[in-house]
């Protein structure tokens, strides 16, 4: 009997250190989206230099479809199937067409080709243009892959160096 009272004891004790930790949690951090500056949101909308300012709510909805679509194997900004194309401005803006700004980012998920831009990869890499053959994609409008490129531009402003070596991914 009385290793049933000192097994309720502490527990009891474990208890009242826990639950001031949880109620500070509920309290004190609500999830919410990280606040960033207009000149972290905005990116080259386009190959003409015209920019555009994304919201943090259209940064945080385009992480989620990337993660959910593209997530599996650009982890981080990496491309796990060749280490050296990675989805840092740097190596986007080195592709063949230039693929550092939205409207470039929303044509290569509908119809993507070589880095070199000479073929397309459409039966090879999740697209638009096979969605039949790659599901995460089924479902995804012109909305959607706008905040996708969003987020692929704003991550490096965010993560630094880190954003395409596969180090850190929020």
């Amino acid at each position: 009997m009385a290793s049933v009272f000192s097994s309720l004891r502490r527990s009891l004790k474990g208890l009242l250190v826990l639950i001031p930790v949880l109620i500070g949690l509920a309290v004190i951090s609500p999830a919410q989206a990280a606040q960033w500056d207009a000149e972290t949101l905005t990116v080259p909308a386009d190959p003409s230099g015209t920019e555009v300012t994304f919201s943090d709510r259209e940064i945080d909805a385009g992480r989620k479809v990337f993660n959910t679509s593209c997530g599996t194997c650009h982890a981080g900004g990496i491309t796990k199937t060749n280490h050296n194309v990675g989805l840092d401005p740097e190596t986007l803006a080195l592709a063949t067409p230039a693929r550092d700004n939205v409207e470039a980012l929303v044509d290569y998920m509908k119809d993507p080709t070589s880095y070199d831009g000479e073929y397309s990869i459409a039966d090879l890499h999740p697209s638009m243009r096979d969605a039949e053959l790659y599901p995460a994609m089924r479902d995804l409008d012109d909305e959607d892959l706008r905040l996708m490129a969003g987020y692929i531009l704003v991550s490096p402003k965010v993560q630094g160096t880190a954003w395409g070596g596969g180090k850190i991914y929020f």
